[in-house]
């Protein structure tokens, strides 16, 4: 019996060490997770097609988690083959978790549930319930909001605006119709939110940022960004600026971000950019959606761009070639390879960062105005970092007109101002507060229209902007950057940069285009001067183009990025010897900086200037 006992043992110490060994992350710094929609889970009854969709995808890409769906699009998954998608992938050793998307149907117009809506209400229990008797934490996709409006939605709405009372009705329907069943069923299972992309509207349709973090065991970041110039219009910088709003919500509730294959048709690059992003603004776990996608998306040659012949920091070639996984060579077929090889890039860069530190953006919970500002801001080299409060221990915050949703916002502009720190505004806060901005200056931002090219000894514009006029009271406030048509030799000019002095501080006006863009097509000096005053927190600005970003953490580590089609060379600023060299953190080659005079005014400056050439679609990263 003695021995029985010892080899019973030892057997379970074998099999717990083999488990262990089978569940060890695969990734040291972020997971890599895959969702499978409802489709696919229910496909996967079919063991065949479950092997071997599997082998395919787990074959050219490591994945630590897996997230499998019950419900989209009225499809409920069986009992049956939700507990043997499980129980596989729990063999693969595999970490396993549930998702829910609450749609009627996608293709139409995303069709949400009613949540007013008796029937619906019992529909949307039920799928949460069933969810939860499957797994220990469950993730909602993009789509628990209302855009309905049936009779029902109507007549319970009364007399409230569309915001406020989708906002009511979504907490009603999180506690009551999702989270409580769920718990009430497994009281140990989290319930997670993931919230999409388009943060600045959420309000209008429930999505509310201000209750939900704090509802929820834990929240998720859409940071898919996919092509720019088409459906959301989303830029590139939103895949960084985002996780960092979303961790500030709520600080380490943020569970990571989500990037789907929407914008690979532009290149590979653009995938890879979405992905590399999502980690270097250090979220916890990167979500590839979805399974289907990275099976049947083949390695096609369009996605290679031209300018890979160049070296750039991602390389096609590289993931189309055979590589040996493990005692096997592997053949690539599918995207999967492009997630694997940027994420374990990604994965031994992100190690090497500290936590992301920006300019930082206030914008009131629910404010509504120049929507998605931030992420232009941050194409054109300003580091961004928004928090849903005002920041109190700031040499300069920024101020957009989102900050207008704040009835107290000029009790705090002076506060800051009063206490010898400066403040920028964008033209759209003037326009939307001019009597209160008047407390500290007396600006308009007027209707009038203003068609400009020349920035004068800032250089010219590759193109003719459309900006507003912004009018002020001579010698009470001056111009910083000015722009006309022409400005040199010209008739008329106007602020594309403005200061106002206040007790001991300035109060800054930056200029906005009607159409962001065209912040894209300022001068490249101008964008300097702007970056410099902007940045008194940093210890770092870019002096270069636009559609270069900046990305600082906070111990003495950088990224400066590139994503132009073109190479470009960029100088990274800082005060005159405080940083005298660089180290590359991928390949520990050094650049030295070099004083250069510079001028402010009428006043000759210097500072340290490190001159740095970047490739199309390629980033470059340091200590300091």
């Amino acid at each position: 019996m003695k021995k029985q006992s010892l080899f019973r043992s030892a057997l379970c110490m074998v099999v717990c060490l083999l488990l262990s060994l089978s569940a060890e992350a695969k990734h040291d710094h972020f997971k890599v997770s895959v969702y499978v929609r409802a489709a696919e889970v229910q496909k996967m009854k079919d063991t065949q097609w479950l092997e071997s969709s599997w082998a395919t995808i787990s074959s050219q890409l490591d994945v630590d988690k897996i997230y499998l769906e019950t419900h989209r699009d009225m499809l409920i998954v069986d009992d049956a083959t939700i507990e043997k998608a499980k129980k596989f992938f729990q063999k693969q050793g595999i970490e396993v978790a549930g998702g829910i998307t609450f749609t009627i149907d996608e293709s139409n117009e995303f069709e949400t549930f009613c949540y007013s809506d008796p029937e619906h209400r019992k529909m949307v229990q039920k799928i949460a319930e069933t969810t939860a008797r499957h797994f220990d934490e469950f993730l909602l996709d993009d789509f628990f909001f209302t855009s309905c409006k049936s009779p029902v939605e109507v007549a319970a709405k009364g007399n409230k605006t569309w915001t406020a009372y989708r906002l009511q009705l979504m907490n009603y329907a999180a506690k009551n119709l999702v989270i409580g069943p769920a718990k009430a069923i497994n009281p140990k299972v989290k319930v997670i939110i993931k919230y999409p992309n388009w943060y600045d509207h959420f309000q209008g349709l429930g999505f509310n940022l201000e209750d939900g973090p704090k509802l929820f065991d834990g929240i998720w970041t859409g940071t898919e960004t996919r092509d720019p110039g088409s459906a959301q219009h989303l830029q590139n910088y939103l895949s960084y600026n985002i996780i960092r709003y979303f961790e500030n919500l709520r600080p380490g509730y943020n569970g990571g971000g989500w990037v789907d294959a929407g914008g690979i048709q532009m290149s590979m690059d653009r995938y890879a950019e979405q992905l590399h992003l999502t980690a270097i603004a250090k979220a916890r776990d990167v979500m590839l959606f979805a399974y289907h996608q990275l099976l049947e998306i083949p390695l096609n040659d369009r996605f290679r761009a031209p300018w890979q012949d160049m070296g750039t920091s991602w390389s096609y070639d590289e993931m189309k070639a055979p590589f040996k996984n493990g005692n096997k060579m592997v053949t690539p077929t599918t995207m999967a390879r492009i997630a694997d090889v940027t994420l374990r890039k990604a994965d031994q860069l992100a190690g090497k960062l500290g936590n992301p530190i920006g300019i930082k953006s206030y914008k009131p919970f629910h404010a509504l105005g120049e929507d998605f500002l931030q992420n232009y801001l941050g194409m054109i080299g300003l580091p961004m970092d928004m928090y849903p409060t005002f920041a109190n221990d700031q040499k300069i915050v920024l101020l957009t007109e989102q900050a207008a949703g704040d009835q107290d916002i000029m009790t705090k502009i002076k506060a800051q101002l009063q206490s010898g720190r400066d403040v920028v505004i964008t033209s759209g806060l003037l326009k939307a507060i001019p009597e209160k901005i008047a407390e500290v200056c007396e600006l308009r931002c007027s209707d009038l229209k203003a068609i400009v090219n020349d920035f004068g000894r800032y250089g010219k514009s590759s193109r003719e902007i459309l900006i507003p006029q912004v009018r002020y009271q001579t010698n009470d406030s001056w111009e910083v950057v000015s722009a006309g048509r022409p400005l040199t030799s010209g008739v008329s000019g106007f602020p594309i940069f403005h200061k106002a002095k206040y007790t001991g501080a300035y109060l800054y006006v930056l200029t906005i285009p009607d159409d962001m863009g065209n912040l894209y097509d300022y001068p490249a000096a101008a964008l300097t001067e702007i970056r410099r005053v902007m940045s008194q927190d940093l210890d770092f600005y870019l002096d270069g183009p636009s559609k270069v970003s900046l990305f600082l953490y906070d111990n003495h580590t950088l990224i400066v990025e590139n994503f132009n089609d073109e190479p470009v060379d960029v100088k990274l600023v800082c005060e005159p010897d405080r940083f005298k060299r660089l180290k590359n953190l991928e390949d520990g080659s050094a650049i030295d900086g070099q004083l250069e005079d510079y001028w402010v005014g009428w006043h000759k400056k210097n500072a340290t200037k490190f001159a740095v050439s970047l490739k199309p679609h390629s980033y470059m990263a340091f200590s300091y």
